[in-house]
């Protein structure tokens, strides 16, 4: 069975992040593990601290490096090209549900948010859209939600995608 991938989208500053750390403990609480991708548009993150071991394999040349505990697994490596959110995705196989902030053009399914203060012009693809989360009183012919209505969100996410 494929892992069910949705991307939750929206303009910047909308709480695309704020909406995902209330939606994965809602999942979790109904018994399904949830995995995370974050889109970053920008090249040159850094998730290691300048002097530890893995930073320092790092700066040595090392083009793969992970870094392992008896509790959790952490890996980065350089790439010549973008990954498509599907390859980023192939290898997490431990999860119910994929959940993204971001990729808007990686045609899976989304769930907008649309605030007043970013305003209601839409940046999703219209056959990708599956819900509206929102602070307007929005007229749409598809699920809309308030942005606090957490247990309906999910609700609609447990129903269309993970109840099979």
């Amino acid at each position: 069975m494929t892992i069910p991938i949705i991307t939750v989208i929206g303009k910047s500053g909308c709480g695309k992040t704020t909406l995902l750390e209330k939606l994965i403990p809602e999942l979790t609480l109904r018994g399904y593990r949830v995995g995370t991708i974050k889109h970053h548009s920008h090249a040159g993150f850094d998730i290691d601290k300048p002097g530890k071991d893995s930073w320092r394999h790092a700066h040595a040349g090392s083009h793969h490096v992970v870094i392992a505990a008896p509790d959790k697994i952490a890996s980065y490596r350089l790439l010549d090209h973008e990954l498509t959110l599907d390859e980023i995705a192939a290898p997490m196989h431990d999860v119910d549900i994929i959940l993204t902030e971001g990729y808007r053009q990686a045609g899976k399914p989304s769930l907008e948010i649309v605030r007043a203060e970013t305003g209601t012009e839409l940046v999703s693809h219209p056959d990708q859209l599956f819900a509206i989360a929102t602070d307007l009183p929005l007229e749409m012919n598809i699920p809309t939600f308030t942005l606090d209505n957490i247990p309906a969100i999910v609700d609609l996410i447990v129903d269309r995608f993970l109840e099979r």
